[in-house]
């Protein structure tokens, strides 16, 4: 585990004067029209998180998860793709934040490891769209290769004239090796599809690629696109890593088979005040539970 505990600011005073010096700078007559995330937490009486190497945070939509999520990995300073509402007032709440890491086996504080990054539901939606794009324009290279590797090969040899003639006498070559066949040109020239199954085998083929040994990762909803089958998929792959590769997981979730992983401290956001509870509690499971119980006798 690396990171121990993340303290919010106080709403009392620090809160306060965050807002007091943001209408400073901006000569506000001492209003702020949008103090987000001040007074979101403090309002669920969260102050301070200590963590384990799993870590879950649960709540409906606007009980401020993603938010918190969002704070942790810019205090943290972690890795990301998908930008983050950076705002002036955002900037100074991260500041007035604070954090603990743990100990190490020798006594010593951990660091942030390196690589260590947040990963949102954008991140996952942008990577299958991305796939996808360059899936497309493989298969337009694929069909000029197929024209090309006829002409190249049994038609008028290329002469090299200048460096701008590099590229397509360095083709011809290739399409003329005797231990190229039409099949491995046209797959070298245009390059190699993705293997795309649905979107849920595509997310998870995302997280199976990113998540690395020895690193501390904020997930924001990773569920997103995955089918019940693959949620616990992603489920036994987090747990894996959490126990036995040196990864640390904060994640912001309301799915069953993830609130469920073994050995997770769970901060139930939608509770008055914020509290660590197990995953049987929370209303998200015991509403599924409710719905399947009424309808047991389908299933026996």
């Amino acid at each position: 585990m690396y990171l121990e505990r993340f303290t919010l600011p106080d709403a009392e005073q620090e809160e306060e004067l965050i807002m007091e010096r943001i209408c400073e700078t901006r000569d506000c007559a001492g209003f702020v029209d949008n103090p987000y995330p001040c007074r979101l937490f403090p309002a669920r009486g969260l102050r301070e998180l200590y963590f384990q190497n799993m870590t879950i945070l649960y709540g409906g939509n606007g009980s401020g998860k993603s938010t918190l999520l969002n704070l942790i990995a810019e205090k943290l300073k972690l890795n990301r793709i998908a930008p983050f509402n950076s705002g002036e007032m955002v900037k100074a709440y991260v500041d007035a934040c604070r954090y603990e890491m743990a100990f190490d086996e020798e006594g010593f504080r951990h660091t942030v490891p390196d690589g260590s990054r947040i990963i949102t539901s954008d991140d996952v939606f942008d990577y299958m769209l991305t796939v996808r794009t360059n899936n497309d324009e493989i298969g337009e290279c694929r069909e000029e290769a197929r024209d090309q590797w006829g002409t190249l090969r049994y038609g008028n040899t290329v002469k090299f004239r200048g460096m701008e003639d590099y590229d397509t006498v360095r083709i011809q070559l290739l399409a003329r090796s005797r231990s190229v066949s039409r099949k491995q040109f046209i797959r070298r020239v245009a390059g190699e599809e993705v293997k795309l199954n649905s979107n849920g085998e595509t997310a998870l083929r995302y997280f199976d690629e990113r998540l690395k040994s020895d690193r501390l990762y904020c997930l924001d909803e990773p569920e997103n696109s995955l089918s019940p089958k693959r949620q616990q998929e992603l489920a036994a792959m987090l747990e894996q890593l959490a126990r036995y590769c040196g990864c640390q997981f904060i994640i912001a979730t309301h799915s069953p088979f993830l609130l469920a992983m073994n050995n997770a401290r769970i901060y139930n956001l939608d509770a008055a005040p914020a509290q660590v509870q197990s995953w049987w509690e929370l209303d998200n499971t015991k509403l599924y539970y409710r719905f399947f119980k009424q309808h047991r006798e389908l299933f026996e």
